[in-house]
């Protein structure tokens, strides 16, 4: 390796969740992502417009990380990770992921420079849809 990163390294992103078989379904029909490979019911992979997302199931620490646990979000209404999907059309991205399932916290809101949404998986790990004008 003679540089770090390089263009075939893509970042993956892992969040916690309570239940790989309904964070399956939730990443799968409501939000439209790819499933990959599902691991033992412990785990999921998904491909969603160029990214990696990975559900896993919580943890206990291990050799590699010895002083970390993994879990699923305490609280939904802290937030210290979020993901935007920037969408040319709000309304319309809204209405689609209204007919799939998805609970949105209100209604898309403009605030002028920009119309956006935000809703949960059901793990509480918080999207928003973002229209930027």
């Amino acid at each position: 390796m003679t540089s770090f990163p390089t263009p075939d390294m893509p970042l993956t992103t892992i969040l916690v969740v309570r239940d790989v078989g309904s964070s399956v379904a939730w990443y799968r029909d409501v939000l439209g992502a790819e499933l990959y490979r599902e691991y033992g019911g412990t785990s999921a992979v998904f491909q969603f417009s160029g990214s990696w997302l990975l559900v896993v199931t919580g943890g206990s620490p291990t050799e590699d990380k010895p002083t970390v646990t993994f879990a699923p979000p305490p609280d939904p209404d802290t937030v210290s990770v979020s993901f935007t999907i920037r969408v040319p059309d709000c309304g319309a991205a809204y209405r689609i992921l209204i007919e799939r399932g998805a609970e949105f916290l209100t209604e898309p809101v403009d605030h002028g420079g920009e119309i956006r949404a935000f809703f949960r998986d059901p793990d509480g790990h918080l999207f928003e849809i973002s229209e930027a004008r």
